[in-house]
């Protein structure tokens, strides 16, 4: 008796054939098997006599095969089955390529659908590699043709016949599916039952029910990551937090006396961000900006309001070299102020007060304000004395774990005063994501948004440059060393790859070192270099020790190099426009004109057009908007990082519509029982959904 827990070996033969390739997929079971989406469909629902049949369209026959015979292709001697099927009033000729076996399976006589894409040739129309289902075994239920099919995602030796026929065996098993949403939130958005929206989304009886299984299932997806958000920020609201009281005479000194004004923006995040610390509710805020436009500076006027009431504050970064980085620019801007900084990364520990010799202790007494680190600062031998605000670098890059058990080191404060309380914080990131998604993917968190550059910055001249031109840019790159600068060269693979036809990093630097500039230093970067071979080759060309850095897309966010003025991107059309963005940031971090060099050898339309944006746009935000518009969600960078991917099998974070319901729906059911406790079924799916989650 097969159930939802039947193995997928145990269905069918074709199970036990396809079982090793659907776990591979993750899909180990019948119930897995089921919540396994189609990615699209064809709609072969119409069927059409062979008279009215129109080339180069899509259509599907009933017809009655007459012949059937398999034989040699004169040119290029490939083995091609022939079919002539009839209607009452016409015949077509269908034929396949390497599939001998069809004769043993359809014969003269058998009554078929035949479902594809019809072709005008010499001899008339026909069928190119059609789907075929004989009529007698299926009473008129079909499986892959003459209805709305369903196409799924595939990995190596797996088709979608094979999917399609296992799964028609155990689509029975939706009515066993448990509904786990209350009755009035079904009904106030008019959502088909689960068990019928998973029967209707594999094998859908029309266009209608199709939509609105899909509805049903998106709507489960992105309710869960509402509910999420609005219960994470519920518990926020009975959580307290200590109060950071704004020292209005400090923080104007201190802004004073920076040697460049304050854009509007960054005020406006600034004081959004003061605010919140002023209050007793702990801040949760994500602080995003472009790249360069001064998201440090304003993350300073926190710390120092922070230090002034004698609370200390944790900032993390991703890397020991941006952890490094900050240190340094934050040691600067804060040089004329009695604020004492401690550096902590795995291989280096500094601080700004020369008589501190026990870096640990002195956090733990509190004789430390900021405390600069990586993941070390998590560690369990760091323990603060009164952790009142904590500051994340590009916080997608973050696990969940991570973030918590380092808010968890405020509450865990050796401190007599507030123990229980949980500090403060702002999340920072550099990646631009369009408001609308960052809205959903980072519901739980109030949004600040530094859309101004800096005064003075010059507009990074970007080109496209073909293959025919790569000669004269490396002769400008070689002029531009002579004169003392620096040059990215970004590839998108470490080792060589014919199949996928892109620049390899290694190759590159080969070339580069060997044949363009032989006499001069160039560093290599990429993900498999150790740890210290990382710091080492990224210290000499911040230090230009190096001249050159040909990497692959591990420096794409933080690093400051202000002497490094050019970038070429290789195989520019590899790449989203929201993360050839953070490429081109990596340049024009200084008062000298910079460049951005897209190498491609791309001429597709698409391709260009794409390339084209980003030549006429350097607004980080805009920029988004655009990527949004050519590849959809699932592929902007930061997105792809905000957790929910992986949970997202059928929605998109541009289903505002069904956004709008679940937010709605969440908020509802929370605002009478945050807890769920009244709501077991819906309690148990959002645990499995915040296990599921990954933020790393």
């Amino acid at each position: 008796m097969i159930t939802l827990n039947t193995p997928i070996s145990q269905i069918t033969p074709i199970g036990k054939t396809i079982a090793p390739k659907l776990k591979k997929l993750g899909v180990n079971t019948a119930q897995d098997l089921l919540f396994y989406f189609p990615f699209r469909w064809e709609d072969w629902s119409k069927i059409k006599s062979i008279s009215a049949l129109e080339p180069e369209t899509n259509a599907t026959i009933k017809g009655q095969i007459e012949l059937i015979q398999n034989k040699r292709s004169k040119w290029k001697k490939r083995l091609i089955t022939e079919a002539i099927i009839a209607d009452k009033n016409d015949h077509i000729k269908a034929i396949w390529f390497h599939q001998p076996y069809l004769i043993q399976n359809i014969k003269p006589g058998d009554h078929i659908f035949l479902s594809g894409k019809v072709t005008l040739k010499p001899d008339g129309l026909q069928f190119v590699h059609p789907n075929y289902e004989k009529i007698s075994n299926y009473k008129n239920h079909t499986t892959h043709t003459a209805r709305i099919v369903p196409i799924y995602p595939l990995t190596k030796n797996l088709t979608e016949k094979q999917i399609r026929f296992v799964i028609s065996k155990i689509i029975f098993l939706t009515n066993k599916i448990t509904e786990w949403l209350p009755e009035n939130i079904i009904q106030t958005n008019k959502l088909l039952k689960l068990g019928l929206a998973l029967k209707q989304i594999h094998f859908p009886d029309n266009n209608q029910l199709l939509n609105q299984a899909r509805n049903r299932l998106k709507f489960n997806e992105l309710f869960l990551i509402q509910l999420h958000s609005a219960i994470a920020k519920q518990e926020l609201k009975q959580a307290q937090s200590n109060k950071i009281n704004f020292n209005q005479k400090q923080t104007k000194k201190f802004v004073d006396s920076l040697p460049f004004k304050l854009t509007d923006s960054q005020k406006i995040s600034s004081w959004e961000i003061i605010q919140d610390l002023g209050k007793k509710t702990p801040m949760n805020r994500l602080l995003e900006g472009d790249v360069g436009s001064g998201k440090t500076i304003v993350a300073c006027l926190g710390i120092l309001n922070t230090a002034l009431n004698k609370f200390q504050t944790a900032y993390m970064a991703p890397t020991e070299i941006l952890a490094e980085q900050h240190f340094n620019n934050i040691s600067q801007l804060f040089k004329n102020y009695p604020l004492t900084m401690a550096l902590v990364t795995r291989s280096n520990k500094k601080t700004t007060d020369k008589k501190i010799k026990n870096i640990h202790k002195s956090i733990q007494t509190g004789k430390i304000d900021l405390i600069i680190g990586t993941q070390a600062l998590i560690q369990d031998k760091i323990t603060f004395n009164r952790l009142g605000l904590v500051i994340i670098d590009e916080q997608h890059r973050f696990g969940v774990s991570q973030r918590k058990k380092l808010k968890q080191k405020g509450i865990e404060s050796k401190t007599n005063v507030n123990k229980n309380h949980i500090p403060h914080f702002l999340s920072m990131t550099a990646t631009p994501i369009p408001r609308s998604l960052a809205l959903t993917a980072y519901g739980d968190l109030d949004l600040s948004i530094i859309n101004q550059m800096p005064l003075g910055r010059k507009k990074i001249i970007t080109e496209i440059v073909p293959p025919e031109s790569r000669p004269d840019k490396y002769k400008f790159i070689l002029n531009q060393i002579k004169t003392g600068q620096q040059a990215f060269i970004i590839c998108p693979l470490i080792d060589p790859s014919d199949k996928l036809g892109v620049k390899a990093v290694k190759d590159e630097y080969e070339k580069l070192n060997q044949k363009i500039f032989p006499d001069i230093n160039i560093g290599l970067m990429h993900g498999r270099l150790k740890p210290t071979e990382k710091e080492k080759t990224m210290r000499d060309f911040i230090e230009n020790k190096t001249k050159i850095l040909v990497s692959t897309p591990v420096i794409e966010v933080g690093i400051d190099v202000p002497n490094a003025t050019i970038i070429i991107i290789e195989s520019a059309e590899r790449f989203g426009l929201a993360q050839l963005h953070q490429f081109r940031g990596r340049v024009g971090r200084s008062e000298q004109q910079s460049y951005c060099f897209l190498f491609t050898e791309s001429t597709t339309e698409p391709t260009i057009k794409r390339l084209q944006a980003l030549k006429q746009c350097s607004n980080g935000f805009e920029l988004a908007e655009k990527d949004l518009e050519f590849r959809g969600p699932g592929e902007i960078y930061g997105i792809k990082q905000s957790g929910y991917k992986d949970q997202l099998k059928i929605a998109k974070l541009t289903d505002y519509l069904i956004i709008k319901q679940t937010k709605n729906a969440a908020q509802s059911l929370i605002a009478v029982d945050y807890k769920l406790s009244s709501y077991p079924s819906i309690l148990s799916k959002l645990k499995q959904f915040e296990q599921n989650i990954h933020l790393e």
